[in-house]
């Protein structure tokens, strides 16, 4: 793939007229903070476990453009199975994606995107939580190249598995 400038320039091949992945515009979709125990949580130890939840989902506005949704979901539980606090965070990017097969489209969709939005996700969150009374919250960096792979492995296999006995797909 080309070499990208994803804060708004374009790639060099662009200029070549070959492929094009531009950001457009960053914005926060949408986020919540529950604290469903305040103020009792305070005064209980700090010992949460996380539960993380990520996902990605984009919707095709035009011909070269895109808006690409990364939902983050954290949890925090503690002693006795009681929720400290949730918060959900989603935020998107408009992305103009040109001269791509579909394949390469799709992989920039999910993967290229979500690495781009991830870091205003990571600090979203860390923000909602800390104005929430909370320790900050660093979230680790994800792999979204081995989640996509991941993702296409699996559609492979129900795919495989959906197909009459007997039959072969001999496209490639």
């Amino acid at each position: 793939m080309s070499e990208q400038d994803v804060q708004g320039g374009e790639s060099r091949a662009a200029d070549a007229g070959t492929a094009r992945v531009q950001l457009e515009q960053l914005y926060l979709k949408d986020s919540s903070f529950e604290n469903p125990h305040a103020p009792k949580v305070f005064r209980e130890p700090w010992k949460p476990e996380f539960q993380l939840d990520i996902n990605t989902r984009s919707d095709r506005l035009d011909d070269e453009h895109f808006e690409v949704v990364l939902s983050v979901t954290l949890k925090a539980v503690i002693e006795g199975g009681r929720t400290a606090f949730i918060v959900e965070v989603q935020y998107a990017g408009l992305f103009r994606i040109a001269g791509l097969d579909d394949g390469a489209r799709q992989r920039v969709i999910g993967t290229l995107c979500p690495n781009t939005l991830f870091p205003y996700v990571r600090e979203a969150v860390d923000n909602l939580v800390v104005k929430g009374g909370f320790p900050a919250v660093h979230l680790a960096p994800v792999n979204f190249d081995a989640l996509f792979a991941e993702a296409v492995r699996k559609r492979q296999a129900e795919a495989a598995a959906a197909a009459p006995a007997g039959s072969t797909d001999t496209r490639h």
